[in-house]
């Protein structure tokens, strides 16, 4: 069983999404499932992904 956390990492600027989905998957309990560019890519990608959890932080 896969007890990861998924995370879908949101923001506009390109280096902070990479920047934090490579501290985020250092982790070895969490995996980033998806990016988004902002906060109306972020709704359609977790409709299509199912998230359980967001956080739209600014």
């Amino acid at each position: 069983m896969n007890n990861k956390i998924k995370v879908l990492v949101v923001d506009d600027s390109a280096f902070m999404r990479k920047s934090l989905s490579l501290l985020l998957e250092s982790d070895p309990g969490i995996e980033v499932i998806s990016t988004a560019i902002d906060g109306l890519d972020a709704i359609e990608k977790s409709e299509k992904i199912k998230t359980r959890y967001c956080d739209y932080g600014y």
